[in-house]
This record gives structure tokens, sequence and C-alpha cells, in this order.
């Protein structure tokens, strides 16, 4: 007997590889209005959040207002540097495929991100047709992750109880939400940079930390 109904995923981080990326695309702009990082500190400020709900932060810093038309050419930048080069996850591909077909299609991307970098980074590499019409986009709740509205959204047209539902992060931003929402977190942290490490993920509430995409499918067990 199946321990869970359904696996829900994180998108940036856990299935593509896109936050070097997506966070040299926003340390540049940062150091356009005046912020300066390394790529290492814009990565442990930003990773696992929306930048939209980084304003206040980012404003404070930078001494300016971020208007609309600066959110319109991060995202611009961004989504032309993630055309570019993101990738999948290694062995994300495979184990997404796995667990469709054990799981008879109840698997769902529940992302902070929005809807058309979620969609535009599935697609490119080789995920979406896993995942159509089960995409979940913390810009489109009331609330984004940490809160647990995008995974609770996700549950309900799947049809399955929370404590029967597995959420994979690699954040401790998304590994509170997931625990909010009621599911069991397994926390994805690889040694490369951009993963919250495993104790941060175990002290939010994974109750396993795994480093290779490979092995989901038996934790799963």
């Amino acid at each position: 007997m199946e321990r869970f109904d359904a696996v829900l995923f994180d998108c940036d981080g856990v299935l593509v590889d896109s936050e070097g990326i997506t966070n040299g695309v926003l340390r540049d702009m940062l150091q356009e209005l005046g912020w300066t990082l390394s790529r290492e500190e814009c990565m442990r400020i930003f990773v696992g959040k929306a930048v939209k709900d980084e304003r206040e932060l980012i404003e404070r810093r930078t001494g300016h207002a971020l208007t609309e038309e600066w959110f319109v050419r991060f995202r611009e930048r961004r989504n032309e540097g993630l055309i570019a080069r993101v990738q999948a996850i290694p062995g994300a591909v495979e184990a997404v495929a796995a667990l469709s077909e054990r799981f008879h299609g109840r698997i769902a991307c529940c992302s902070g991100a929005d809807r058309f970098k979620v969609e535009l980074q599935l697609r490119k590499c080789g995920l979406m047709d896993y995942f159509e019409g089960r995409v979940f986009s913390g810009h489109e709740m009331p609330r984004s992750k940490p809160f647990p509205d995008v995974y609770l959204a996700a549950m309900e047209p799947l049809g399955v109880r929370p404590e029967r539902c597995a959420v994979v992060e690699d954040t401790v931003t998304g590994a509170t939400a997931g625990v909010a929402a009621g599911a069991t977190v397994f926390g994805y942290s690889p040694p490369e940079a951009g993963h919250d490490a495993p104790a941060a993920l175990r002290a939010a509430g994974a109750v396993r930390v795994f480093t290779s995409m490979a092995d989901l499918p038996g934790l799963l067990d």
C-alpha cells in the first residue's frame, strides 16, 4: 500500500537548475541600483523567495522605489537568460516520469514564481507534459511561500488529503510552506550552490534530506 497519494514538486532548484540564472540577473540589476552583492550573497538572500515579496528590502537597501517598469525589465532579462541556459536538474525528468506513472498522474508543480516563468522552464526542460493542467503559482494565491496556499490549492483538484501528500522542496521557505500545508516534506540538498543546507531543511520540518533526484522514487516507498 502506498504511503502517499500524490507528489507535489517545487520548481526552481528541484525540477530545473534556474537559481543561478535568475539570481545573476537580479544581482546585476541590484548593482545598477547601487546595491553590490556577490553571487553567494545574492543567492543566500533571495533563493526560494519571490522578488516581488522582497520589494521593501530592496527599496531600503538601494534607496530607490521599485516601479512596475523595473519588475517588467527584470522578468524580461530573466526570461532571456532562462530561454538560453536553463536545464533540468540531473535525474529530475526520470524521477518525475516514474512518479507520474506510479501515482497515475497525481503530481503537481507548486512554485512561488510567476506562471509564465514556471511553464517556460518546464517546457524548455521536457517536463511540461507531466504537469499539464497541474501547475500552481504563488503569484496567483493570496499569499506565497512560506505560507501553504499554493500547496493547498494543488491538493483540492487532485482530491487528496494533506497527510497523504509528499512535497519536494530545496529551501527553508518552501519546506515551511509544505509543513504548514500538512504534507510530508522531502528536502533536496545537493552540494551545488542554490539549495539550503540539510540541517536547515530538517529544522524547517523535512523528514528526509537527499542529494540525488534518482533517489526520490525509492524514498517515497
